[in-house]
């Protein structure tokens, strides 16, 4: 009943309209920044490893602030996010991750300048800032009810959509489809029955979060900042050597990424149903993964040590390049050139399926580097 209340919910949002609304306002800022995400990014990761830091204000370094954003999206939006994009809309789905990325980065870049621009300095000294500051202090206190509106759906979202639930879903299914992948040690909690695997992985998960959460930005930021970087490097590695292994197929699944993008081969519901499958689908998820236009890397950005809004909002657009334009092509081109995509399977189980069917390796333990 749960789920299909959510499925409801999560069509009518994700609907044309708004679509819509995301590309126009990505398009518009694409060109008020004059194609800035394309023509700054060698720059931006000039910036990115800047290390003279000196009369800037700030918490946290710039480099800090991205791994903080990125703690969110890499990982579940690149494992599960792409995976849900393609089963539910096809291969043709990653082309619209992609232009969702091309035009967020634009976005990203406007909304995490302004969290620097309209940061605050409070009494105990924590620099705090995001959406429901730089629309009060930006647009005006009479624009205050519509802060306190983004600040109440923004945490439904951190906990129902991008983050707690999502996540939590997705890390403990790939923990049991390593250590109880046929469910042998169960037990019935909340009127359903759960792995053992399940409970074990979300008690220890709520503990470390925690533990890391108490410590405020300067906690998390300093933990994202390590685990961060090592896990994109470890899983962009294993999608590398997959992707060499089965180098002969990429040119026919860009090809049919492309051609399933734009109806050319349709499914049930015509070309054009396809193609607006497809868009909702991998723009929904492009979202989800990099975040852009949702307000939650603004939050981290404001922390970020630096005196200058547009360097900050150069390197917190390299998130949606990196999370999207990179690691998640990599994840999408794995999960069509093994065929995952189509054979019944969800969420993180496609990518697993992905991993076993196209690494080198006994399926065990590509079940074990996805799992961590």
């Amino acid at each position: 009943m749960f789920d299909k209340i959510l499925t409801q919910i999560d069509n009518w949002v994700w609907g044309l309209p708004l679509i819509i609304m995301i590309l126009v306002v990505g398009i518009f800022l694409t060109f008020r920044v004059k194609g800035l995400q394309i023509r700054l990014l060698p720059r931006a990761l000039k910036e990115l490893f800047r290390t003279d830091k000196s009369g800037t204000d700030g918490e946290v370094s710039s480099f800090a602030a991205l791994c903080t954003a990125l703690s969110a999206t890499i990982g579940t939006g690149n494992i599960v996010g792409v995976a849900t994009a393609l089963v539910a809309g096809g291969p043709g789905a990653l082309f619209w991750m992609w232009i969702a990325a091309l035009v967020g980065m634009a976005t990203k870049y406007a909304e995490c300048l302004l969290a620097v621009k309209y940061r605050n300095v409070e009494e105990d000294g924590h620099i705090v800032g995001g959406p429901f500051y730089y629309i009060e202090k930006g647009m005006g206190p009479k624009w205050r009810w519509l802060a306190k509106i983004f600040a109440f759906f923004g945490v439904c979202v951190g906990l129902m959509g991008i983050g707690t639930f999502t996540q939590i879903n997705g890390i403990t299914n790939a923990v049991q489809n390593f250590f109880d992948p046929d469910k042998q040690w169960t037990v019935f909690l909340f009127g359903k029955e759960y792995s053992w695997t399940v409970v074990i992985a979300g008690i220890i998960l709520t503990i470390a979060v925690a533990l890391v959460i108490i410590g405020g930005i300067q906690r998390i930021s300093s933990v994202s900042q390590v685990v961060v970087p090592f896990m994109a490097v470890l899983y962009v590695v294993v999608v590398l050597v997959l992707l060499l292994t089965h180098l002969s197929a990429i040119p026919s699944a860009i090809v049919e990424i492309v051609q399933s993008a734009f109806g050319m081969r349709p499914i049930a519901g015509g070309a054009l149903g396809s193609m607006i499958v497809a868009m909702q689908k991998g723009i929904a998820r492009g979202i989800f993964s990099n975040e852009a236009g949702l307000g939650s890397a603004p939050i981290a950005a404001a922390a970020a040590q630096t005196d200058s809004p547009g360097q900050q909002g150069l390197i917190s657009m390299l998130g949606t390049f990196f999370d999207t334009i990179i690691i998640c092509t990599m994840t999408g081109l794995a999960i069509v050139i093994t065929g995952a995509w189509n054979v019944g399977l969800e969420g993180v189980a496609v990518t697993n399926k992905a991993f076993q069917d196209g690494l080198p390796i006994p399926g065990q333990v590509s079940a074990f580097i996805l799992m961590i």
